[in-house]
């Protein structure tokens, strides 16, 4: 099946047919980082490593863009607001903290969760105070060709002229005359713009700002609107005109509409597709700081693992609203501990000695992705606009069917089915991030074969052995013991005529994450 994706701009799916054969172009906002990731920002990113991933499987060589904005209206206000007056002389500019520690605070935050989810590092992460003389390249361009202004009061503020270009609007399939006048910063603004809907390409500098907060321009010193920043972004690490620009859909205007004009008026050809997530909400409500009905992912982490919440929050198709209740997370998590109960399980039959029915240890366990291929159903699922519901389905069919076969016993073709069906699972949660969610945690639940492992199984085993002596011996209440014990370091024993398994306790609001199983005779 040929990938296709939906288009934002035609409002129809199309095929994916890449600029440059085999490459695969993508950019998509990251964070203004004047403040902690909400839940919005980390299902975007989310959605959109699950993109990249999905094209580097089927064998693009990607390059993924992904920008900070580190310099904003709101990052300057929120570092004003932090000095104390009592100790300022009037009219000096003294933060406690500067808008550029604040900036570079709020980007590790960011960072910090994408990393804990599984969010694959971009290609590059372009800073926009790092591309002022790209952003004066590109607003000159714009002058020359008629389509902006600098004000006439001398103010140093330039802007696009959105009447200038016929276009503009097409993105969000809006009149101009129905549209809404550009947000300005102070109410003098207006009297500077011939529309009010023209937007700022370039703010110039105000007394009461910061002088590290501007820049020398031919327009006078200030600072790049929110728009041109990633127009600028894009261009210089993309070309002129790329495969994918995506983001959340509160951002398709003004910012994707404002993108789009400057960029086309300027003579880029910009964005072949363009690709927007839904929002989050809380039972049915736009989440809201007022109405007390936001829940931020660092909340979700404190009762849930990183791979519970990243399957919650990468589980719905990205164009649809993602609902959040207060049972969604328990939800997830059992979704799971199924996926991570077949795993451990299987992993342990396929890695049973020879001479008890299994295979050998390296026969059967997959190795992702990259060399193990995804069924058929998950393929189409993915192909078919990134339908993240539907390869769901198929990664939860291929754990029942490895289940039925682990239910048959160890005979050689039951336990080349089970072998089967775990390189696909594994290949599946590869593809969807679930095995890099978590970060090292992760890392070491899929390495069977790692010093930390082999370790943590030394000592599990020795309890299991002295568990069995207490059993053999009708010591019941020694036996529950050790296993009570083992339960309260997240280690959960299951019995069976094959002897006890272990693994780390399955994935819940309120446990750790899973592990491979060893099986002893205890």
């Amino acid at each position: 099946m040929t990938l296709r994706f939906y288009d934002s701009a035609t409002a129809e799916v199309r095929d994916f047919e890449p600029l440059v054969p085999g490459t695969a172009s993508v950019y998509y906002c990251g964070a203004t980082v004047q403040g902690s990731p909400h839940v919005g920002h980390v299902r975007s990113a989310i959605v959109f490593d699950q993109l990249t991933r999905w094209l580097a499987y089927r064998g693009y060589e990607t390059t993924v863009i992904r920008n900070v904005t580190d310099i904003d209206d709101k990052i300057l206000a929120k570092s004003a607001a932090s000095f104390e007056p009592d100790f300022v002389p009037e009219g000096t500019y003294i933060p406690r903290e500067p808008w550029f520690a604040l900036a570079y605070r709020y980007e590790q935050e960011f960072e910090t969760a994408y990393e804990v989810l599984g969010v694959q590092r971009p290609t590059y992460e372009p800073r926009a105070t790092g591309h002022i003389t790209e952003m004066h390249e590109l607003i000159t361009r714009l002058i020359e060709r008629g389509h902006a202004y600098p004000a006439e009061d001398g103010s140093g503020d330039v802007y696009f002229d959105v009447r200038s270009w016929p276009a503009y609007g097409s993105l969000t399939r809006q009149r101009i005359d129905d549209m809404q006048a550009a947000a300005d910063v102070e109410a003098e603004f207006r009297n500077r713009k011939r529309d009010p809907r023209d937007f700022a390409l370039w703010k110039g500098h105000k007394p009461e700002d910061p002088e590290t907060a501007s820049w020398p321009s031919p327009w006078g010193r200030g600072r790049p609107g929110w728009h041109l920043e990633c127009s600028a972004m894009v261009t210089k690490y993309l070309g002129p005109r790329f495969d994918i620009h995506g983001g959340g859909l509160d951002l398709r205007f003004p910012h994707h509409e404002n993108e789009m004009a400057q960029s086309t008026a300027a003579g880029d050809g910009f964005a072949n597709f363009w690709m927007h997530n839904g929002m989050v909400t809380f039972e049915g409500e736009k989440m809201s700081k007022s109405v007390g009905n936001v829940i931020s992912p660092a909340e979700m982490l404190e009762l849930a693992s990183p791979r519970v919440v990243r399957y919650y929050l990468g589980q719905a198709h990205y164009r649809s609203v993602l609902d959040y209740r207060p049972t969604s997370l328990t939800e997830a998590a059992a979704a799971v501990e199924r996926i991570d109960g077949f795993i451990a399980k299987a992993r342990a039959a396929v890695q049973r000695p020879a001479h008890d029915g299994g295979r050998p240890a390296s026969a059967g366990t997959g190795t992702g992705a990259g060399q193990a291929a995804v069924p058929e159903a998950f393929a189409e699922a993915m192909d078919d606009d990134l339908n993240i519901p539907q390869a769901l389905a198929a990664l939860h069919d291929t754990v029942r069917r490895g289940n039925t076969a682990l239910a048959a016993g160890p005979d050689a073709g039951e336990t080349a089915r089970v072998a089967e069906s775990l390189s696909e699972v594994l290949a599946m949660t590869a593809v969807l991030g679930l095995d890099a969610a978590g970060g090292h945690a992760a890392s070491w639940a899929s390495s069977p074969d790692s010093t930390a492992h082999r370790a943590l199984s030394t000592l599990v085993d020795t309890q299991l052995a002295a568990r069995a002596a207490a059993r053999a011996a009708k010591d019941w209440a020694a036996a529950d013991a050790i296993r009570d014990a083992l339960a309260a370091a997240g280690i959960a024993v299951e019995d069976s005529s094959d002897g006890a398994a272990w693994s780390l306790a399955a994935p819940t609001p309120s446990s750790a994450q899973s592990a491979p199983t060893n099986r002893t005779g205890a």
